[in-house]
């Protein structure tokens, strides 16, 4: 359906291992970087191979998705030494970010923890009744590791233009129905973001079944009005990192010649 609205765009895939048990596991850390790392990796390669090293970049996230976007930007911004300054570019490109249910914030590790206990319970209902101790102390580093990754974007969010959405639905968990990421986590109210409800439940928020389903005029609107302005926006970042890399390289230059 999207490329109907959007005909001049570039809609691209990102493909992992979605399941929370991945990301909360005792490497859950590991996990997040690898993919955060992989992800940039494979869009550098193909704007490469595609002529399209400039162009703006929108990202689309939905629930843990988001986390590994919001790694894969950091990792990026932090990539300017001369050899590797070219993963830097997926920093300068991006644009904005539509974020469904992704969890954002937690007052403490024991609300982030119930999220992806939750989580784990709409993927995959057997493992909330592990007896073993073993969910739980993933879930505890996991929290600390999603808290971490939220807390390393935060100084990047104003070069962004971000659009939070929340499920208003409850998810059928078999044995209750419950909101898997609560209003608050999903939609943080921050200065200049936007944010707003979708009629569905956290599975099904990014599942429109037609252009005229509840929710997704207002995505593509949000979509629509963001590759309006993102090429004025990316054209002047690029020409000040451009600047930025090369002072760096001449300091450097410098540098070696004392």
């Amino acid at each position: 359906m999207l490329p109907k609205n959007m005909s001049n765009a570039r809609i691209l895939s990102f493909g992992y291992d979605a399941s929370a048990t991945a990301f909360f596991g005792r490497t859950s850390s590991d996990t997040i970087l690898q993919h955060a790392h992989t992800l940039v990796a494979e869009l550098v390669a193909d704007r490469q191979l595609e002529g399209a090293v400039n162009r703006p970049i929108i990202f689309v996230c939905h629930s843990l998705g988001g986390i590994v976007v919001k790694r894969a930007l950091a990792y990026s911004a932090s990539r300017t030494s001369k050899l590797i300054q070219h993963l830097h570019s997926i920093f300068v490109s991006t644009y904005a970010i539509l974020s469904l249910g992704t969890p954002h914030q937690g007052s403490d590790k024991a609300k982030l923890a119930s999220t992806g206990r939750k989580i784990i319970g709409a993927v995959a209902p057997s493992k909330v009744f592990d007896t073993d101790g073993q969910l739980l102390e993933a879930l505890k580093e996991g929290s600390e590791i999603l808290q971490n990754v939220t807390d390393m974007f935060a100084p990047l969010m104003k070069n962004f233009r971000i659009y939070f959405f929340w499920e208003q639905q409850k998810t059928d968990l078999g044995f209750t129905r419950q909101y898997i990421v609560e209003e608050h986590s999903a939609a943080p109210i921050l200065d200049d973001t936007e944010r707003a409800g979708l009629p569905y439940d956290h599975c099904n928020m990014c599942k429109f079944e037609s252009r005229t389903a509840p929710g997704y005029r207002l995505v593509v609107a949000a979509l629509m009005t963001y590759t309006l302005s993102a090429p004025s926006t990316i054209a002047q970042r690029w020409v000040s990192a451009t600047e930025m890399l090369n002072a760096k390289r001449a300091t450097e230059a410098a540098e070696l010649m004392q």
